[in-house]
């Protein structure tokens, strides 16, 4: 389900799911309410909490989703009349009544019944919301079947499992690195241009055998980063419609700004035009945004002729309960560096020079994080939105943190099997040690509350552990495979 600002609306929604009421449900003007089907519970991105719910209003029937909050003002306060991921509610609960409004309204002008349940849980509220904490925490745990007995193994055994896994994840990302590396080689070699051509890729492409010399084109290696940043950059919530705009805009297209005096702003101009994310000129909250919409927009004037794309939906994107961080327009303002970096100044030459040249990881690790880091400047130093300014300086549009998930998820996968290739196993030896001792800044709740749980000495920030982590969780504990996990088979046994 999606994070609610006031952990009060979480319980809620426990209490919803058990509809455990102590008389039935009926409007402000005495209507009976039948929930026949309360509907499923909302674990993606965010919108209404429960979806496909089935609600009998007086003698109507309703399909649709549910929203649950803390009073009837906060419809608006959440902006759900103005976003249209809620045009299908057809039931709003809260806890505090509002004796005024008995409805709220939806972005397409619908009507939408709104009932408060306080009348009809039971009177002692902080004991409904302790039940609803504890079935909450019970589910959590239920996800790690062996919170209470994996201490029947010793920490060495689980770290060299985890240790296993995070290797594994490793491979995994490094096959997938290869298996895109190899479309991005045979869609040039077809001159077929994504995503403006959807394909199949046949038994051709199946049967391809690939060499060395296929892949030496220095732009293949560019648009494969410049994916996975973005991929990278967009966190779960933006990270398909980030590859997305990487897709849409080709590695070639910012050839066009190789001249441009500021190559920063003008890849800026490009990215934040086609993302559908600029706003209604009539709505600028201040002159400096004024400004640099004016800049933006006239430097795409005169490349949008060169583009032969789509444009995203400003729909697509997610901001709602994001860190204003981590806001889409603020990673998008630390891709354009990023870019910059690929394009204009070959970061991934000087990374993969910086390993060739000697064993220092230290060095190495530098190189990496030094080219990845981006600090705050210009517009996006001080606004988080068009519409939003920062209470004080964004000093990092891409900070440590991040650039380390970057640098494990992207940077190491790809310059390791970029040394496969091209038979140099010592150097890819040497991206297999940075990775297998790295210790990272990154901060995850998943991979925190699983070292919690394994009973781990800060294990969570060893990479190769963290990863094993994220696998062990995702591949075993998720889809309750303890029987295949080799935690459960000794724990379990």
């Amino acid at each position: 389900m999606k994070s609610k600002s006031k952990p009060l609306e979480k319980f809620l929604c426990e209490i919803w799911k058990s509809q455990k009421f102590i008389k039935t449900l009926t409007t402000y003007d005495g209507q009976l309410i039948k929930v026949i089907d309360a509907g499923e519970e909302n674990k993606d991105l965010g919108g209404p909490d429960f979806k496909n719910a089935r609600i009998k209003i007086g003698s109507l029937t309703y399909f649709g989703d549910v929203e649950i909050d803390s009073s009837h003002s906060d419809w608006k306060a959440h902006g759900h009349n103005l976003n249209k991921r809620y045009n299908k509610v057809i039931f709003h609960a809260v806890l505090t009544p509002d004796n005024r409004h008995h409805y709220v309204y939806s972005q397409d002008g619908r009507r939408i019944q709104s009932v408060s349940l306080d009348e009809f849980i039971d009177g002692n509220i902080r004991k409904n919301i302790q039940s609803a904490i504890d079935s909450d925490r019970k589910k959590r745990i239920n996800k790690m079947p062996c919170l209470e007995i994996n201490e029947l193994m010793s920490e060495q055994e689980k770290i060299d499992v985890l240790f296993h896994l995070g290797v594994e994840r490793f491979k995994h990302k490094c096959t997938r690195v290869y298996e895109r590396l190899k479309e991005i080689v045979y869609l040039r070699q077809l001159n077929i241009k994504e995503p403006v051509v959807r394909y199949d890729l046949d038994e051709n492409f199946i049967n391809k055998k690939f060499t060395a010399e296929d892949f030496k084109e220095q732009i293949i290696w560019q648009q494969l980063v410049y994916e996975m940043m973005f991929e990278a950059l967009g966190y779960s919530k933006n990270k398909d419609v980030m590859l997305k705009l990487a897709k849409s805009i080709d590695i070639n297209f910012y050839r066009h700004i190789n001249h441009h005096p500021d190559p920063v702003l003008a890849a800026e101009s490009i990215l934040l035009n086609v993302s559908g994310l600029l706003p209604d000129i009539y709505q600028l909250p201040d002159e400096s945004t004024s400004a640099y919409l004016k800049k933006i927009t006239e430097i795409w004037a005169s490349l949008k002729q060169f583009y032969d794309g789509r444009i995203i939906n400003k729909e697509d994107w997610h901001f709602f309960k994001l860190r204003p961080q981590n806001f889409p327009t603020i990673r998008i303002a630390a891709a354009a560096r990023l870019i910059y970096r690929l394009v204009h100044q070959n970061i991934l030459h000087k990374i993969i020079t910086s390993i060739e040249a000697n064993d220092d990881q230290k060095k190495h690790i530098s190189v990496l994080r030094n080219n990845l880091i981006v600090k705050g400047e210009g517009f996006w130093s001080t606004h988080y939105t068009f519409e939003k300014n920062a209470n004080i300086e964004i000093k990092y549009l891409l900070g440590l943190s991040r650039a380390d998930e970057i640098l494990i998820n992207v940077m190491l996968p790809v310059i390791y099997v970029y040394f496969q290739i091209f038979n140099k196993k010592t150097e890819a030896e040497r991206v297999y040690s940075i990775f297998i001792n790295y210790t990272q800044k990154s901060e995850n709740t998943l991979v925190d509350e699983v070292n919690e749980i394994l009973s781990l000495n800060d294990a969570n920030h060893r990479s190769v552990l963290y990863q094993g982590m994220i696998e062990l969780f995702r591949n075993y504990c998720s889809k309750d495979a303890c029987l295949d996990c080799s935690i459960g088979k000794k724990v379990f046994s």
